[in-house]
């Protein structure tokens, strides 16, 4: 099994070996297997589909839609500013969007290459502007961070690997090839929900700077997930389990990020 194990690892290195890149600001080197060509047209027809479902209900007009737009402009400029500035904007062609639709979840997202969307919902909790920028940057920061092509990336490598791992195994008996293969699976999927974790703390992470580059105070960001924490009373997953850290966690981590935020806060 540890020959099988260091086989499977050499077939994953040796793709993620010529394809790998940098995350902005957290300088962190991440698998890059799917490019924004790719990935960045498909996600804008995702994003108008959701639009133009009869389901959905954009605001267009109001207090509420214009808070939305202004406060994702703001950190539009703010990022986009910050990327001209440390050398990356050649690398990221993004055509910001920024709507607010009407639904109880209390939630946002943005798909790659800045399609934003806020959910009415979540304008209770946020509370105020800063509330919303906190969360607004944070799924920004999914995007900046290229997220989604990283777990796209971490699929093809895992698949790769497992093709390997059938490989090594195909001269043992159907009962030793299905245990590997389960083993394996299981293994590579625990990692990618580690991944994910992972994911969601570089996201707090970018989202904090963010929000501070736009004039919004970081500090914020704590009492916005406390006012989240509360939304989570049900049964979660055990944590090693999760795609998301538990509460606990990413305030105590959010506390740790903010020293690093205030540098870039601009009041």
């Amino acid at each position: 099994m540890k020959h099988l194990k260091l086989f499977a690892a050499t077939a994953i290195a040796s793709v993620a070996l010529y394809a790998c890149s940098t995350v902005p600001l957290t300088g962190r080197s991440q698998l890059s297997l799917v490019s924004d060509d790719q990935i960045n047209p498909a996600a804008a027809a995702s994003y108008q589909q959701l639009l133009s479902s009869p389901s959905t209900k954009v605001i267009n007009s109001g207090t509420d839609a214009q808070r939305v737009k202004r406060i994702g402009g703001q950190l539009a400029s703010a990022i986009e500013q910050y990327l001209r500035s440390n050398g990356y904007a050649d690398q990221y062609k993004f055509n910001w969007e920024f709507n607010l639709i009407q639904s109880p979840e209390v939630n946002a997202f943005c798909m790659p290459g800045g399609k934003v969307a806020v959910y009415s919902g979540l304008l209770p909790v946020a509370k105020t502007d800063a509330g919303l920028a906190v969360v607004m940057g944070h799924e920004i920061g999914h995007a900046i961070a290229r997220h989604s092509a990283e777990r796209m990336s971490q699929e093809l490598a895992l698949q790769a690997g497992g093709s390997a791992v059938g490989a090594a195994t195909g001269n043992k008996s159907a009962v030793t090839q299905a245990l590997v293969s389960q083993l394996y699976g299981v293994t590579g999927q625990l990692a990618l929900l580690k991944y994910s974790r992972s994911q969601e703390s570089e996201a707090d992470r970018l989202g904090l700077t963010f929000m501070a580059m736009a004039g919004y105070n970081p500090n914020e960001a704590v009492g916005f997930w406390q006012r989240m924490a509360a939304q989570n009373k049900g049964g979660a997953p055990p944590e090693f389990l999760s795609t998301h850290p538990s509460d606990a966690t990413r305030i105590a981590n959010l506390q740790k990020l903010i020293p690093e935020a205030m540098k870039y806060y601009k009041r």
